[in-house]
């Protein structure tokens, strides 16, 4: 077959020492874009058809011209490297193997919104992450990428790597912001929106890491040639992360809609003596798919079509040997962990939603239990105060609607009925850990 991946992100990840500027080489993107006034940079983006890579998304050149130019307090760039969500691993390589892609995208992003100070938001635990981004924003500066009238422009700009304390929920952009200035991570309310009140009550645009780490190549090579890949309406390339039960788990740079059963060819397919059971098109928090859904494209329309999102495109694959209610009970119990505790449908609801989910595991309870815990999702689901509660819910409804059956199994059992030695998922519970 002809080789769908596309490597332009991870073209360079090869590389010897491809993290540093010798490797990475010149800014051409920045060069080409500090020739054109930040209006066209933007006009650029937007007929790319880049869309957010954080998971919403949302239209990245649209997002850039909400900003208002007429508001007089500084504007800001806020790249959102948090990734925290399960399984998925596409920003912390890219900013290990290629750092500079980021730093020169972060450049290009900011002229173009008109700002002149940018923050990189790293997850506080990736601290080699965080050491080595550090060290290719030294490089820019030293190089005159970064800091005062850059390239001989006239702009100027100062960017900031800041790592934060290790909050899941501080991916959700306003809680973020908190986390930014220095409080405890918690959503804001909206209205007022980040693009007229946001970081230091001022203009900001919050995009993901990889949405603007593709700006480079976009401005570089024109909006037509990404344009040119992925489908009609979720347009360009993005970096696709297999992991579980797969051969060969890694990072597949492809055009938006190829296909699970595409990418696992590519990674080898499911592990050998093994088939595919249930598998998320884009970490944990979107509702599951099953071999049913393995010819799906991968877009934003396609997946929603189906019944679930891309999101971040953390292609989680498991086999016959995995019990489906004990994952979803461990992807609960994170939801649970990380919940900040603002909304009480949140706070309360996550907490809730273990125990009946420990309780079913176990094979305790009834049918009846099934019938509570869809209802206490659909008290959840869009009540809460941000999206962490909606994702909670998501694999849980759809396990049940895929594998009721196993469900019930527990029930009649008194007990999971899959062998713990034969699946790579199953760990003890804590409470089953003894001294």
């Amino acid at each position: 077959m002809t080789d769908p991946l596309t490597p332009v992100l991870t073209e360079n990840w090869a590389e010897e020492r491809s993290w540093t500027l010798a490797s990475y080489g010149a800014y051409a993107g920045l060069d080409k874009a500090l020739t054109m006034t930040p209006d066209e940079v933007i006009a650029a983006v937007k007929d790319s058809g880049l869309r957010g890579r954080g998971g919403a998304g949302f239209p990245t050149g649209m997002k850039w011209s909400f900003i208002p130019q007429d508001n007089p307090n500084p504007k800001y760039l806020v790249v959102n490297a948090d990734e925290s969500e399960p399984g998925t691993c596409k920003d912390i390589p890219l900013m290990m193997a290629n750092p500079h892609v980021l730093v020169e995208g972060v450049i290009i992003s900011s002229y173009a919104i008109r700002a002149n100070r940018a923050f990189i938001y790293v997850r506080g635990e990736v601290l080699h992450v965080i050491r080595r981004l550090q060290a290719a924003v030294q490089e820019a500066y030293a190089a005159g990428h970064l800091g005062q009238d850059i390239h001989g422009s006239g702009y100027s700009l100062d960017l900031v790597v800041h790592a934060g304390a290790g909050a899941y929920i501080c991916g959700e952009e306003t809680a973020l912001l908190d986390s930014l200035e220095g409080r405890r991570g918690q959503p804001r309310l909206r209205p007022p929106f980040p693009a007229v009140a946001g970081l230091y009550a001022s203009p900001t645009v919050i995009n993901n890491c990889e949405s603007i780490a593709s700006v480079p190549a976009i401005i570089a090579n024109g909006p037509q040639w990404f344009a040119s890949m992925g489908t009609e309406k979720s347009q360009g390339h993005g970096i696709f992360s297999l992991s579980g039960h797969v051969t060969r788990p890694g990072q597949y740079e492809a055009p938006l809609g190829i296909t699970l059963r595409e990418l696992l060819d590519l990674a080898g397919g499911v592990r050998e003596g093994h088939e595919l059971k249930f598998w998320t098109p884009g970490g944990s928090s979107t509702p599951l798919f099953t071999h049913e859904q393995l010819d799906t494209p991968l877009d934003f329309e396609s997946v929603g079509a189906a019944g679930s999102m891309l999101g971040t495109r953390a292609l989680q694959i498991f086999d016959e040997t995995t019990c489906v209610v004990r994952a979803v009970l461990r992807w609960t119990e994170f939801y649970k962990h990380e919940s900040c505790g603002k909304c009480t449908p949140c706070r309360e609801g996550t907490w809730w939603l273990v125990q009946v989910l420990t309780r079913l595991e176990r094979g305790e309870g009834s049918e009846a239990d099934l019938d509570l815990l869809l209802d206490q999702c659909d008290n959840i689901l869009g009540r809460a105060f941000c999206a962490l509660g909606d994702g909670a819910t998501s694999p849980i409804t759809s396990s049940i609607k895929h594998f009721r059956e196993e469900y019930l199994d527990h029930l009649r059992q008194g007990g999971c009925p899959f062998d713990p030695a034969r699946s790579t998922l199953w760990a003890p519970a804590p409470e089953e850990v003894t001294a």
